[in-house]
């Protein structure tokens, strides 16, 4: 708290020296004091004052803070003298320094991450760049919430700093080489070698060219300890990617004239509400996708309070409860609930008979699977693992890769539209091959208006420098070239497509690991090398994310005790309850703790927190990292535990 009213109290109290605002060009671009180059968010303070240019967001709580050292002995000594410029006072330890490859016209680069504690709900990082011999840091610090609120504009902020004079790698008005026999083995290679350096166990890509698909195949295995092999059939919970798949069934009843992108969702489907009327009111049918209305994440409602036969109706429920934090088109905010909405809500339209969550099963099947070929793909967990696919995977508390159990993502069930499809890279392939050719089947035919299947790659609020989300897909143009594409992510499964419109050039890749995260923008920059002949970079990438990888979940190892502390689980009650995120019910066998929630469960650690709290983390693969801190209100116990904007307190009793 002493650093949110800190930041709080002004400017002023940080400067010895006068300080002075920028102001910027039409692009945004201004100078550090060293004459570094960089984008200043748009409503955001900046102030310059010595060696330091500060960014503070409209909140108060959260700044970005670049101070242009000069020399220094390495990247840890860079950092101490700018947080001597930037807060002299600060007491947070440096948890880990981790060095990153040169990029961006960077010589060195190292991250540091700083100790904070879970009722702290802060982010402390600091960037450390040198170009030659004179250090440049940057420094984020605030609160949790603000950052994850600010996400599009902190990212164009690290993005765009540039070194004075760089001139960045662009690939526009070069000619796309053709992925012949060399480029595809490339591609494979890459994909092998990095799985390998991250402990991902199998993945799934392809490649189309033109229409054609010229590769199509795995790597690795479906499950650990066991010799079979992920080919292009291998089935993965493709996630997020539904999204996009969503919004084109959107598409095609705009193109049947039954809704329109700004017409008001309550005159589509009149049961429609957000927390307030005059919100309920404000909401298009594009602001489903957008992700641009101000909605913050709500996953933890479904993630720790969702079974099997939750209906479909839920999504709507929860949204009835859901306001906005910023305006609407302010900021980036992700919110799967909205999405949810847009798919059921394009569900009922083909099929009001139906219930919410069988109609939208049969628009998918009969408006996107079957006019694909897309004979793999499937909305059900039960046919999926009946059938060829890959287990889900995680580390495990000292970091070596595991089985998962599938019951996490049976969560997704009720909320399917925004992330619960499963494919094949032979089937998602051919959906990148029909949004190439903006709408149009192989056999001629046309699925969708190119007009409305284009809607949705329309820039709509950036996501970084270059950088745009549109409705259930993604625009990347940080090499010059417009990239479409979109993530996945779910509890073992890491997936992506992309496609390059000028190329007529499109990839998917599947993996069936949560390390798999960190192959999937190496994979995009990778095909980009290998289309443009750019600076070889994706390799060293991967290799640098699995390094920090590993180092990250080391040195929180050391702060684990696992088994749990006996003398903090002895004093925990048998069961909690939240008004909102349901039951955790506490199960002890010997010196282990487990804990139970609606859908899964996961055996606990306890953390001794910097600011004398403890913490009971839950450790399972892919189930690991939820964060429970132990406390009391009015005599009883509880377990508090945050997402990015929320805090939940459960009660024992």
């Amino acid at each position: 708290m002493r650093i949110l009213s800190f930041v709080a109290a002004g400017v002023a109290l940080f400067f010895g020296a006068p300080s002075f605002a920028q102001s910027a060009p039409s692009d945004g671009t201004i100078k550090t004091p060293a004459g570094n180059s960089i984008k200043a968010p748009p409503e955001w303070r900046d102030t310059t004052s010595g060696k330091m240019l500060r960014f503070d967001a409209p909140e108060g709580d959260f700044s970005l803070a670049i101070v242009d050292v000069g020399k220094a002995a390495d990247a840890k000594a860079a950092a101490q003298e700018a947080w001597a410029v930037f807060r002299p006072d600060d007491h947070h330890p440096l948890k880990l320094a981790t060095p990153r490859p040169g990029r961006q016209g960077w010589d060195e680069r190292a991250e540091l991450e700083y100790e904070t504690s879970a009722n702290e709900h802060l982010l402390i990082d600091a960037f450390v760049l040198r170009r030659g011999d004179a250090w440049t840091v940057m420094i984020a610090d605030g609160s949790q919430s603000t950052a994850e609120k600010r996400a599009g504009a902190i990212g164009l902020v690290v993005q765009s700093l540039r070194p004075a004079g760089y001139t960045k790698e662009n690939f526009a008005g070069r000619t796309a080489h053709p992925l012949d026999a060399a480029r595809i083995e490339q591609m494979r290679s890459f994909v092998e070698t990095s799985i390998k350096e991250l402990g991902v166990p199998g993945a799934s890509f392809a490649l189309i060219d033109h229409g054609k698909v010229v590769y199509e195949g795995g790597v690795g295995v479906k499950q650990l300890g066991k010799p079979y092999p992920v080919d292009a059939r291998t089935l993965f919970m493709i996630a997020s990617n539904t999204k996009g798949m969503s919004t084109l069934l959107l598409s095609q009843l705009v193109d049947q004239r039954q809704l329109d992108w700004n017409e008001p969702v309550t005159k589509v489907y009149p049961a429609f509400r957000l927390g307030s009327a005059a919100t309920t009111a404000s909401v298009e049918m594009r602001h489903l996708v957008c992700a641009c209305t101000g909605l913050p994440r709500k996953d933890f409602d479904w993630i720790f309070d969702t079974r099997r036969n939750t209906p479909a109706s839920v999504t709507f429920t929860q949204l009835a409860a859901t306001e906005p934090t910023s305006k609407f088109g302010e900021v980036f905010q992700y919110n799967n609930l909205m999405a949810s909405a847009a798919g059921y809500i394009a569900g009922h339209l083909f099929y009001p008979k139906m219930e919410l969550g069988a109609a939208y099963d049969r628009a998918m099947q009969d408006h996107i699977f079957d006019p694909l070929g897309m004979t793999d793909s499937t909305l059900s967990i039960p046919r999926a693992v009946a059938g060829d696919y890959a287990s889900p995977h995680g580390d495990d508390i000292d970091g070596k890769p595991a089985i998962a159990d599938m019951a996490f993502n049976y969560v997704m069930l009720p909320y399917r539209p925004a992330g619960g499809a499963w494919s094949s890279a032979r089937d998602l392939i051919k959906y990148v091959d029909l949004e190439l050719t903006q709408g149009v089947l192989p056999d001629g035919k046309r699925l969708v208006s190119a007009k409305n299947l284009l809607a949705r790659r329309a820039r709509g609020v950036p996501t970084g420098e270059n950088q745009w989300y549109g409705m259930g897909l993604e625009e990347d143009a940080t090499w010059g070239v417009s990239v479409i594409h979109h993530g996945g992510s779910m509890a073992g499964y890491k997936t992506d497509l992309m496609l390059v419109p000028d190329a007529q050039v499109g990839a998917v890749i599947l993996t069936n690991s949560d390390d798999g995260q960190m192959l999937l923008r190496p994979f995009q920059r990778r095909l980009l090398e290998v289309l443009y002949d750019g600076n070889p970079e994706a390799a060293s990438d991967v290799a640098a994310a699995a390094r920090q990888n590993q180092a990250e979940i080391a040195k929180e190892r050391t702060r684990l005790a696992f088994p749990p502390d006996p003398a903090v689980t002895s004093q925990l009650a048998r069961e909690y309850t939240s008004p909102e995120l349901g039951h955790i019910k506490v199960e002890t066998n010997g010196s282990s703790t487990r804990f139970v929630f609606t859908a899964w469960s996961s055996l606990v650690a306890s953390r001794k927190n910097d600011d004398g709290t403890v913490s009971l983390v839950t450790t399972d693969p892919t189930n690991n990292g939820f964060e429970f801190v132990v406390g009391k209100a009015g005599g009883h116990p509880t377990l508090t535990t945050r997402d990015g904007q929320h805090a939940y307190v459960f009660a024992g009793g």
